[in-house]
């Protein structure tokens, strides 16, 4: 068999192998991923490369390998779902960078966690004064979540005895020109409604408009058209 065919064959083999055992695995967003996780994924992913364009030995040994690492991924997953102390051992635990404004040295020695590190994801959180944070931990993803102290912390309406509403959801009334029929009974208005919404601005059809957002806390319609005359 020509040797482009054989990579195409055993590509796809591996792609849905891949796909089927990337959904037995269930979704977890990269920024959650342990370096465990990111380890295990990496390896994977070479051993589907391997499968697909190593052409000196058979594809059925690389698809073994790959079964097996997924298993035992799946295995890990399912030990640490029922045992806490397993889960522990495995992804870790968090750890307190920071407490009062004070860092600790110790905890970040043993996690080999540089000064650096700890200045540059305060940064990301704006903080750039250590001395208003309460806590700083150390998630075991490698994020590091910032607690400010009680008189830095953001204003909230409960603070002012103020009442506020539930954000809620927003529905996509207009995408792509088509009218969301389901989403306009979500929302608890209709199309004679919609329909005057863009006659007021406008729009004689529902055709001209890319996408419409309608926010029922606020009562505000977003419109994005297709021509959207910018100059």
């Amino acid at each position: 068999m020509n040797e482009a065919l054989v990579v195409v064959v055993r590509s796809l083999i591996g792609f849905f192998t891949l796909l089927i055992f990337a959904r037995m695995l269930g979704k977890q967003q990269i920024s959650q991923l342990t370096f465990f996780d990111y380890v295990l994924g990496i390896t994977i992913g070479s051993i589907a490369s391997s499968l697909s364009v190593d052409l000196t030995s058979r594809a059925w040994p690389h698809w073994i390998g790959l079964a097996t690492w997924t298993a035992a991924v799946f295995a890990l997953q399912f030990i640490s779902f029922k045992d806490k102390r397993a889960y522990r051992y495995l992804a870790g635990e968090p750890a307190i960078i920071m407490i009062n404004g004070q860092i600790m040295e110790d905890t970040m020695r043993k996690l080999r966690y540089t000064t650096s590190d700890l200045l540059e994801q305060l940064r990301d959180k704006d903080v750039f004064d250590l001395n208003r944070v309460g806590f700083a931990v150390l998630e075991t993803n490698g994020k590091l979540s910032v607690l400010l102290k009680p008189e830095y912390q953001p204003v909230t309406p409960s603070d002012l005895n103020i009442a506020s509403s539930n954000g809620g959801l927003s529905n996509e009334l207009i995408f792509n020109g088509m009218v969301i029929e389901e989403n306009l009974a979500k929302a608890g208005v209709d199309r004679i409604w919609l329909e005057q919404q863009l006659r007021s601005q406008g729009i004689s059809s529902s055709d001209d408009v890319f996408l419409a957002v309608y926010d029922a806390n606020s009562g505000n319609l977003y419109i994005d058209r297709y021509n959207d005359n910018l100059s």
